[in-house]
């Protein structure tokens, strides 16, 4: 059985897994990622999401390659461009990536329309079914940050300047939709009232933020937001970076090439916001994983059904580096929670709540 579809927009349908390709270029080779796209089709998924920045962790040498193995994939397999649905994003402010136009140093309209022609670029298409601002211009707590100081707020750029620069995207066929990412309720709003009265093309059709049992803000706002605005959620991290499989915790640490042990030291953001030694995160980790096995599934099909299993999440966003991972999730994206389990689940969230926001 193929994987179950979504209607993101009237015209835009995709698979409820979305495949996200941050691994390709690092942890994945050219011809890994090959045999991972062509196992993702023939699971029935349509949905493929990346990055101008990615792979990560992030650096010079490889900036844009996951971009491009999906775009090399695309013509070595001859793939009917409408079979499937690409999703990319622009990079935010960033004092780090000097390498990306500078920072790049803000998302107005030039820096927005550079990375869309250097995504197509490397994508190899004449379009882009959704593009996404992947981290807000204006300041907000995000990353593992859970309060606003106002004390940091800095000049940013205009909502009306990115939306007017991702119309005229729209307008000339380069992208279809618009999506947000890493964003707050109040984000959310100004985007559409932004929208809404000023512009008729800007068709913002869903969110990207981290949603799992371990990261349940999403329900504190945001979703109240995207249901009465008929906004999608695309859940990125459903595993919460693996740890959800409870692999990191076995008696060996996991496996030396598991992201979080391969990277250590490396990924400083990944790090403090899932920190393995926290330990309300393993208290809850240990809870899920006790709720997984009596009920007879792996803790990662509990945790991709848990996410499906939300009205609003149109697909989960994951990774995989190997094929059974693929396979793992692709299976789990059939089980259906029973309201005894999910009762379970939430009781364990009153006890251990967002251990990683």
């Amino acid at each position: 059985m193929g994987v179950s579809m979504f209607q993101l927009a009237p015209d835009l349908t995709v698979s409820r897994l979305c495949f996200g390709t941050m691994t390709f270029g690092e942890q994945n080779t050219l011809p890994q990622s090959f045999c991972l796209l062509d196992a993702a089709v023939d699971a029935g998924i349509n949905f493929f999401d990346s990055a101008e920045m990615y792979p990560v962790p992030q650096r010079k040498e490889t900036q844009g390659r996951s971009e491009e193995f999906i775009g090399r994939w695309m013509r070595a397999r001859n793939v009917p461009r409408d079979r499937i649905v690409l999703a990319t994003k622009v990079a935010g402010p960033s004092g780090q990536m000097t390498w990306i136009r500078g920072g790049p140093k803000s998302l107005d309209a030039k820096n927005i329309s550079e990375a869309i022609d250097n995504s197509l670029t490397r994508l190899g298409t004449d379009y882009i079914d959704l593009y996404q601002i992947h981290w807000p211009d204006r300041y907000v707590p995000m990353f593992g940050e859970t309060e606003y100081d106002p004390g940091q707020q800095y000049e940013s750029v205009a909502i009306e300047e990115q939306l007017d620069a991702l119309g005229n995207a729209v307008t000339s066929g380069k992208i279809r939709y618009i999506g947000l990412s890493n964003e707050t309720p109040y984000g959310v709003m100004k985007f559409l009232q932004t929208s809404n009265n000023m512009f008729s093309n800007q068709k913002i059709v869903s969110v990207q933020n981290s949603y799992n049992l371990l990261c349940r803000n999403f329900d504190c706002g945001l979703a109240e937001c995207c249901h009465h605005e008929s906004i999608s959620l695309l859940a990125y991290s459903p595993m919460a970076m693996g740890i959800l499989s409870g692999k990191y915790f076995s008696p060996d640490g996991g496996p030396s090439d598991a992201r979080m042990n391969l990277f250590r030291g490396r990924y400083s953001g990944a790090e403090s916001r899932y920190n393995l030694s926290n330990a309300i995160l393993r208290a809850a980790v240990a809870e899920y994983t006790s709720i997984a096995r009596k009920n007879g599934v792996s803790p990662a099909f509990l945790a991709i059904a848990f996410v499906l299993n939300h009205p609003l999440v149109a697909s989960a966003v994951f990774g995989a580096t190997k094929l059974w991972q693929l396979r793992e999730v692709h299976n789990a994206s059939k089980i259906r929670l029973a309201a005894e389990i999910t009762a379970e689940i939430n009781e364990v969230h009153r006890r251990y709540k967002n251990p990683c926001p």
